[in-house]
This record gives structure tokens, C-alpha cells and sequence, in this order.
């Protein structure tokens, strides 16, 4: 099993990582195309990136694999054989879940030594990607600007030669004024050895350059230089070279550091931006920042601090003339928006701090989750494996992309919330393994257990019985009858039961509201109606059996009984009186009852009716079955049709069904 599960393993990772690399070499596309890159850099890139994904990498591996794993061995009926033998699920997974814990910590490790390194420089290498000058590919018949300061026109270009035909520049200098343009018939395009400059070689043209400079009056002509020649070279900066960019820029990049780097770098911002926030204390309690310097004979300050010992403010402000006032409010605006700035701009940088600690922290919390993710999936895919009994890369893939996918929501959203501030680091960070572990352990207890999960009529058959939904019954006529039905006890039986439901109805009351103390506190078992339900079954089985096609139609009539749900909510006691607590919950329970009392008020109706249409229909094909019955005269199925009025409200008698022969 270890074996196959290796194999397994080291195809999974390796597909995990190509597409993992494909994604990321997606967002970063435009920055590799058309920069002139070296095999060397692009091979540093690659290496670089398939260092960062591989912790991302394992988890989907080890889900895919084991899922295919226990999938196959299932399928081949293997696992049923290690059962046989006496061997549990997790006695079979025993090496399987070694070799899982040592990828996990073998993730844990990749994270804190190796990745930390990777991921510096390849966004060193990225960053110096970004920075590297285009490689110069001028088009035909448009302006090329990947020049600097520079618009190039080419009409038509010789791609063996090099030749560019028919050239027009423009050259952007100091300001807009000082533009110059020069036209030629050909030219040439190359780079120096050094690539940080470009020689443009110019045949028979023209140059043109308005020759206007500061020291010229606004009103003076503005002289212009004309210029022709046979050949010119230009000389232009243009730097080709690749030049790695400095790495000390990301110093505050979280992902860059291992778990001991992290928790230095924590300190450090802790202890900075505390000393910020003291300082902004001591500034406040000595009044810096809310009592600026001011003028006191001159500022609303020293007029209402004057006021509290005299007179009123606003008496004191209405006897300075307009000018005073306005020159007083405005340099006291000016002192509060100073205030209000300052407080603004030390608010954006706590914010800025708070939010490296945070990507510290998360980054921290991010190296065990995603190990532990290991063991998260191969609980779920072992045990799922188990269960589905489908190898091979169909159910497996589909499975594997729809867990993945659920992991990467939650982890990506609660990363994205841990980092603005909105959640905590913790529970952003801890909401995917909230989910996955209980997902985890009942898949495995499950698979433990030779449960069948997916066994779609067990979950059919629930929400059938949760929402109340109705069952059709489906009695048709057989092809080879072995025995007749017993029609005398038949009849025997079917006058019983519309005597038992008769007594039943009368003595539980069904059409009234059920009572909420007997319901949820002093509830008695009541197995009636499930005896009266088996006796009926009986019946309807026997009478299966015949050839009348009126009596088999009569049969399809009868419906299907809910046989406790008009007694109580749950079978325990405790849940019951659980349900009547929580309010809301024990509402609606009761509701549910009563509604089934009332459809079984409905259903009982019914029975009597296809009792007394079926009991006519055997005494007309059988009169001797008929005169030897005891319930066949007429007054006995009156009296028990109407001793039970709350059963025939609104009815005064039967209907009566008639067939022809």
C-alpha cells in the first residue's frame, strides 16, 4: 500500500506544482515578455518559483493520493479482504499515516529554512525583472516609445539587414518647446557592447529643433535650427543590461522570514511603534499638539479664557469688529487643521505598523496551519477513498478540486480579513481548519465503521420523513401467482382494522390540538398505529396476489402512513424537553405535529373508505365468502361507521363505490 501510495505521491506533487507554476507564471507574464531575459534568469526564475509553491503543493498531492490510493484498493475488492482478515481501517493506514506526518513536517521545515530564502529572491529577481528595459522590437507603421525621451516612425523594415526605411523621430528634451524632429530616408538601429546605449545611424534627412531656452524674452522670436545631412549617427541611453535590485527593500516582507526571524522582527515593530505612541502621549499630555504656540492678546483662546473670569464669550467675540473676528477664526482654523493633520498622519503610521505586525503574525500561524493541512487532507481523501471505492484520476480529480477548492476560499478569505484588521489573526487564520478537521474526523469515523455515506436513499429517505413528504404506494398485478388470497380472513382482517382505527381516533381525539405538556413533558409511548400499520401491510401484501384488477386499483388508494411523527417530536425525552425550551425550535416542532395529526385524521378517512370498497368488491366476486362472513350484514359496518362522530364530521354517510362486473 505504501508503495503504491509513493508512486502515487511523486506523480501528484509534481502535477500539483506544474499547475500551481502555471497560475503563478500567469500574473507575471508581462513582465517576463519582450525584456530580452537570459536562459539563466529564466532558469533562477522557475527554480525560485517551484521553491515557493511546494508547500502549497504537498497538501493537494497528499489529498489526491491517498485518494486514489484507497480508491484503487477498494475498487479491486483488496480492502474488503484486509477486512476479512481481521484488520481495521486504521491498522491498514497505520504506514500511510507515518509517511503523512513526516510530509508535514517535512512542509513545517520547507517553510522556516528553505522557502523564506526562495521567496526573497525571487521577488528580488522579479522586482529587477520589472525594472530591466524592454528588448527593442520597433513595429511597422506606428510610433515605438519603448525608447526613452524618444518616438520612433518606421514605414517598413528589412528583418536580414536591419535596414528601417522611411524613420521619423521625435525627441522630447527639456519642455515641450525645445522638441525636434528629424526625418531620413533609412537608418539603422544598434547597441553598444555594454548595452547602455543605442547608436542610431541616419542617411539622407533632415533635422529640426526649435532652439528656445530661458534666457530668450516672452516677446522675442523663438529661433529654430534647420539641419540637413547625407549620414549622422545619434547616440542615445538606453540601458539593456540585467542588474539585480537591491535586497534590503524587503526587509519587512513577512514571507521572507523563518519563525525565529519572524519573532525578532515582531519586537522590534512592537517596540517601535510603542515608542510612537508614547511619544504622541507625552505630546499630548503637555498640550504640544492641543494647545499650539499662539498669540494670546490676538487668538479667540486668550479672548475666551479672559471671558470666563468677566463676561461671557459670545458677548465678548460680538464686540470685536469683522476684521478681528474673521483674522481670529481663521488663524485658529489654520492651528486646528495643523493639529488634525499631524494626528492623521501618526494615525497612517500606526495603521502602517499594525498592519506589518499582522502579516507577521499571520505569516507565523501560516507555517504550522499549512503543515497541518497535510494531515487534514489525508484524513479526508483515505477515508473517502475507502468509502467511494473508485480509483483511477475521474471521481479522485473531482473530489480532490472541490476539497481544494474549499480550502483555498477560507484560507484566502480569512487571510485577506486577517490582514485588513477586520478578524482576528487567529480565527482568520484558524477558520479553514475549523472546517476541515470535523469534516476530517467524520469522514474517518465513518470509513472506520463501514458506514455508507453516500447512499443516496438513506438521505432520500430522511428529508422525505423531515419535510412530511408524501409516499405513493405502487401495487401492481404479478405475472406467476403462487396462492390466492385468503379472502375470508382478508375480510376478517380489514373489518378489525377499521374497528381499531375507529377506537383509535375516538380515544386520542387526533382532529384537536395535541396538549404541550403531554407532548414535551409526560409523553407515553403510543405503538398503535405502527401495529394497526404491520396488520394493514399484511393484508395488502395477500391480496397482492390477485387477479382482480379492481381490487388492485382499490389497493394503490391506500396511502402511506407516518407512523410517530403525530405522537412526539424525537423518541428521547431529553431531546423533547430540550425542544420545548429553545423557543422558536419548540414552536415549530408542535406545528409539524399537529400537522400530521391532521393528515393522519385524513389518511384513517381513507382506509375505511378502500376497506369498505374493497370488503364490496370481494363479495361480489365471491357471494359465498359473503354469506359465510360475520361482518357482512349491513347494520354491523353502519354501527361502526358511525359510532365515532369526530371521524364523519361533514359526512352522513360512505360513499359508495359501485363497479360493473
Amino acid at each position: 500500500m505504501l508503495k503504491q501510495f509513493l508512486l502515487l505521491f511523486a506523480g501528484a506533487f509534481f502535477i500539483s506544482l506544474f499547475v500551481l507554476m502555471m497560475q503563478f507564471l500567469w500574473r507575471y507574464v508581462d513582465d517576463l515578455i519582450g525584456k530580452g531575459l537570459t536562459i539563466d534568469v529564466l532558469g533562477k526564475f522557475f527554480w525560485y518559483m517551484s521553491l515557493k509553491l511546494v508547500p502549497q503543493a504537498l497538501p493537494l498531492a497528499v489529498l489526491l493520493s491517498s485518494l486514489i490510493t484507497m480508491g484503487n484498493i477498494g475498487e479491486n475488492s483488496e480492502l474488503t479482504a484486509i477486512k476479512a482478515a481481521g484488520i481495521s481501517l486504521m491498522q491498514a493506514l497505520r504506514s500511510l499515516i507515518i509517511f503523512s506526518v513526516a510530509v508535514a513536517c517535512g512542509s513545517f521545515y520547507f517553510q522556516n529554512n528553505i522557502g523564506p530564502n526562495a521567496t526573497r529572491d525571487l521577488a528580488q529577481l522579479l522586482l529587477s525583472m520589472r525594472q530591466k528595459s524592454p528588448e527593442l522590437e520597433i513595429p511597422e507603421g506606428i510610433f515605438y516609445d519603448g525608447i526613452p525621451n524618444c518616438n520612433l516612425y518606421v514605414q517598413k523594415k528589412d528583418m536580414e539587414t536591419g535596414m528601417l526605411y522611411g524613420v521619423m523621430i521625435y525627441r522630447m528634451t527639456a519642455s515641450f518647446e525645445d522638441a525636434a524632429i528629424i526625418l531620413a530616408d533609412s537608418g539603422m538601429l544598434q547597441s553598444t557592447a555594454e548595452k547602455e546605449h543605442l547608436v542610431l545611424s541616419l542617411y539622407n534627412g533632415e533635422w529640426f529643433e526649435n532652439m528656445r531656452s530661458q534666457e530668450f524674452a516672452q516677446d522675442a522670436a523663438v529661433p529654430y535650427r534647420r539641419e540637413s545631412f547625407v549620414s549622422k549617427k545619434i547616440v542615445l541611453d538606453f540601458d539593456n543590461g540585467f542588474n539585480l535590485a537591491d535586497a534590503s527593500i524587503f526587509s519587512n516582507n513577512a514571507t521572507a522570514k523563518s519563525l525565529k526571524q519572524i519573532r525578532f522582527a515582531i519586537d522590534s515593530l512592537n517596540n517601535t511603534y510603542d515608542s510612537i505612541g508614547r511619544q504622541l502621549r507625552t505630546d499630548l499630555s503637555r498640550g504640544y499638539l492641543a494647545r499650539p504656540t499662539i498669540e494670546r492678546k490676538d487668538s479667540l483662546l486668550a479672548v475666551k479664557e479672559a471671558a470666563k473670569k468677566t463676561m461671557q464669550f459670545d458677548s465678548v467675540v460680538s464686540r470685536m469688529s469683522l476684521t478681528d473676528r474673521r483674522d481670529a477664526i481663521q488663524r485658529s482654523l489654520s492651528k486646528v487643521q495643523m493639529v488634525s493633520s499631524e494626528l492623521e498622519f501618526r494615525e497612517m503610521v500606526a495603521k502602517d505598523g499594525d498592519k506589518l505586525i499582522r502579516e507577521h503574525r499571520i505569516e507565523a500561524i501560516n507555517k504550522f496551519t499549512l503543515a497541518l493541512t497535510c494531515l487534514i487532507f489525508f484524513f479526508i481523501g483515505a477515508p473517502l477513498g475507502a468509502i467511494i471505492r473508485k480509483g483511477g484520476l475521474g471521481v479522485p480529480v473531482i473530489i480532490s478540486v472541490l476539497v481544494f477548492i474549499v480550502f483555498y476560499i477560507l484560507d484566502n478569505t480569512g487571510y485577506r480579513m486577517a490582514r485588513l484588521g477586520a478578524w482576528p489573526v487567529w480565527f482568520g487564520k484558524g477558520i479553514a481548519p475549523a472546517v476541515l478537521i470535523p469534516l476530517a474526523s467524520f469522514v474517518t469515523y465513518k470509513a472506520n465503521k463501514d458506514s455508507s455515506v453516500f447512499n443516496m436513499d438513506a438521505y432520500r429517505n430522511f428529508f422525505t420523513r423531515l419535510l412530511g413528504l408524501r409516499l405513493k404506494r405502487n401495487v401492481s398485478g404479478k405475472e406467476v401467482i403462487i396462492s390466492d388470497p385468503d379472502y375470508k380472513a382478508d375480510i376478517l382482517k380489514l373489518n378489525t382494522i377499521t374497528q381499531e382505527i375507529h377506537d383509535y381516533a375516538h380515544a386520542h381525539h387526533i382532529m384537536r390540538m395535541p396538549n404541550v405538556i403531554k407532548v414535551f413533558f409526560k409523553y407515553q409511548p403510543d405503538h398503535e398505529m405502527e401495529r394497526i400499520s404491520a396488520e394493514l401491510e399484511t393484508v395488502i401484501e395477500d391480496l397482492s396476489n390477485t387477479r382482480d384488477r379492481f381490487i388492485l386499483s382499490f389497493l394503490n388508494k391506500y396511502p402511506v402512513i407516518s407512523l410517530k411523527a403525530h405522537t412526539r417530536p424525537f423518541e428521547r425525552k431529553w431531546l423533547n424537553i430540550t425542544a420545548a425550551i429553545f423557543f422558536p425550535l419548540g414552536i415549530i416542532l408542535y406545528l409539524r405535529m399537529w400537522r400530521f395529526r391532521l393528515r393522519l385524521y385524513g389518511d384513517l378517512k381513507q382506509i375505511r373508505t378502500v376497506n369498505n370498497s374493497i370488503i364490496d368488491r370481494i363479495k361480489e366476486i365471491s357471494p359465498d365468502i359473503a354469506e359465510a362472513s360475520y361482518f357482512d350484514s349491513p347494520e354491523q359496518s353502519v354501527t361502526s361507521s358511525t359510532e365515532n362522530p369526530e371521524m364523519n364530521q361533514g359526512e352522513n354517510s360512505l360513499t359508495e363505490i359501485k363497479h360493473d362486473r
